[in-house]
């Protein structure tokens, strides 16, 4: 799979000694619906770029066309809305996205739960001595004033501005830097290497995790809470795509399995799809079961 690229991936239609094609062998669509695509939203994270790459070959050998667009979170959430986006693979809830999804939850369904109680919040290397949000009062300096986040628009983004906007964290002299992921990992081998003190937002899974010593700081204000990570749809796609919601129902991962993913990534080179081919082969009596074989 490729960013905006159309997948052509087909699956072979066997026929039956009565001429008739096997149902369980083709996209099981509603009534009069002929489209066989499917499609993802996807942000530039790679804690969604993986699954999103799994998903997508396993929807592939089921005779389905995947299609991924990438964009910003907000915009899969409304293209859900109007049925133009199938599934999203990476929704923090109940409490990271909460204020999305009372926006949305009466278009939107959880279709499953990709995995549990993962942390997210302030990150800082393991050689600073702080260990609370607390303790960074009155050492902006030290930090260069900054708290260096994803872009504005994300859950996650939205927490760390009210931790930033908290009084009781005193936290006068720093600002948000709105970058990428992709920068928030130049920030890590940048500083690391010199042990220089530096602050990001950080979640897992995530490959920065097992490449580097962090710790999260300690958000004794309770702005940050554990979440669990769900696929997304819109109301009704069981009707519209029937086999792929019964096969998207079923998905689960683990938060180690993703995060090795990235860190082949990221130290290698490997991409989402090689691993998710890998994936795949490794799990291919879960993937079968999956699939209804």
């Amino acid at each position: 799979m490729k960013l905006s690229r159309l997948s052509t991936t087909l699956l072979t239609v066997t026929m039956v000694a009565t001429g008739a094609q096997a149902a369980d062998q083709r996209p099981l669509t509603a009534e009069g619906v002929e489209d066989t695509t499917i499609t993802f939203g996807m942000p530039a994270w790679t804690s969604t770029e993986a699954p999103t790459a799994i998903a997508a070959q396993i929807l592939e050998e089921t005779g389905y066309t995947v299609e991924t667009k990438l964009l910003a979170q907000p915009a899969i959430f409304q293209g859900m809305k109007v049925e133009q986006i199938e599934f999203f693979m990476d929704a923090w809830l109940p409490h990271t996205e909460a204020a999305r999804w009372n926006e949305y939850q009466d278009d939107l369904q959880k279709v499953a739960t990709s995995y549990k109680d993962v942390p997210l919040g302030w990150v800082v290397p393991a050689y600073v001595e702080e260990e609370t949000i607390g303790d960074l009062a009155g050492k902006a300096d030290k930090f260069g004033g900054q708290v260096v986040t994803i872009g504005a628009g994300a859950g996650m983004v939205d927490i760390s501005e009210k931790v930033m906007a908290d009084d009781a964290y005193d936290l006068d002299g720093y600002e948000h830097a709105y970058t990428s992921e992709a920068a928030i990992m130049g920030v890590l081998r940048e500083k690391i290497p010199n042990k220089t003190p530096f602050i990001i937002t950080g979640w897992r899974p995530h490959s920065m995790f097992s490449q580097y010593d962090l710790k999260f700081l300690e958000d004794t204000q309770g702005h940050f809470q554990f979440d669990s990570v769900f696929v997304l749809s819109y109301q009704g796609i069981e009707d519209k795509y029937p086999r792929a919601y019964d096969i998207m129902s079923q998905w689960s991962i683990s938060v180690a399995e993703l995060e090795a993913m990235m860190a082949a990534y990221e130290n290698n080179g490997t991409s989402f799809e090689a691993s998710a081919a890998a994936w795949i082969e490794d799990n291919r009596e879960r993937v079968d079961k999956m699939l209804g074989q």
